[in-house]
């Protein structure tokens, strides 16, 4: 098993996902011979192997339980080792639907950084998709390819050590879609507008923390030829939701108080009836900002490529 890959029951060597809470999951790769210790108690991963997704395990010493979720990216987000700041999924779905992806896309993506959003990325390109990721830092660089490696998805990406606002991207007329997570943007934008089709409408994502960036960066989009720039924040709302058993009654009768009928039971007396309902209720407080997402699009440039020849 992969995160390419699905299959019913877990197996050595897969890597899972350890939940013991909506803030407590932790990767893990199953290895049959190995015992796993930690606040909810001592498991074997022989324990494990062999038995479905999912599937909540009790600790040999009694103190607690786990459950072993099957690897996805939103699970990958929540649990990966940080190297870098990373991107939530507040923000990846939105990118990713505004990018128009979907399998059989090649995509563009600098910097890698934890690889966050590159796995969803393969995610939504795979099987026939391809992911060209890049990041200027070395050691991230490699960390990141040992992650793809281990996961199965090396066949759907290809990453590489460089620094793309100096040395450009090394890609010409290729990819579908471009995003963009640096310091300086607007210093790649020229070469990511290069590595978009030509023969296709195409876009890019600009993920930029500071509005000056946003303005600088808008600037260089309109004069790479550009069009539709626009700029979107995304803030995370939750909302409570509980169940409740609320109680209706006939509208007319409720006007006024009515007479208590001496000797009538009270389910005839009362018009009431119960009913099951759910409710929800916003938070009144947001998660704070994040970046500032910088969308614009590429049309079709096969005409002037015409006119250039």
């Amino acid at each position: 098993m992969t995160f390419a890959t699905y299959t019913e029951t877990i197996a050595d060597g897969d890597w899972a996902i350890l939940y013991r809470g909506h803030n407590d999951v932790h990767p893990v790769q199953i290895k049959a011979g190995t015992v796993l210790n930690n606040r909810a108690g001592s498991f074997k991963h022989d324990d494990f192997i062999g038995k479905p997704w999912g599937t909540r395990f009790g600790g040999h010493n009694g103190q607690g339980s786990i459950i072993i979720l099957h690897p996805t990216p939103e699970l990958w987000t929540l649990s990966l080792p940080h190297r870098t700041q990373i991107l939530y999924q507040a923000d990846i779905s939105y990118i990713t639907a505004r990018l128009r992806l979907k399998p059989g896309c090649k995509v563009l993506e600098s910097g890698t950084g934890s690889g966050s959003f590159s796995h969803s990325l393969i995610r939504s390109v795979a099987p026939t998709g391809h992911l060209y990721t890049f990041e200027y830092h070395a050691e991230r660089t490699n960390a990141a390819r040992e992650e793809f490696e281990a996961h199965g998805l090396s066949s759907f990406v290809t990453i590489e050590c460089r620094d793309v606002c100096k040395n450009g991207f090394p890609l010409t007329n290729l990819v579908d879609a471009a995003f963009l997570d640096l310091p300086a943007p607007w210093e790649a934008v020229p070469s990511a507008a290069q590595a978009l089709r030509r023969d296709t409408t195409t876009y890019i994502c600009c993920f930029s923390p500071c509005i000056e960036q946003v303005d600088r960066t808008c600037d260089a989009l309109r004069a790479a030829g550009f069009v539709d720039v626009t700029m979107v924040e995304c803030l995370l709302r939750e909302n409570d939701v509980r169940n409740v058993t609320l109680r209706t009654a006939d509208a007319a009768r409720t006007m006024k108080p009515q007479a208590k009928k001496v000797g009538v039971p009270a389910a005839e007396a009362s018009p009431d009836v119960a009913v099951a309902a759910t409710m929800l209720r916003p938070r009144n407080v947001a998660r704070g900002h994040t970046s500032f997402l910088t969308f614009a699009t590429m049309l079709p440039r096969e005409a002037e490529a015409g006119v250039e020849a």
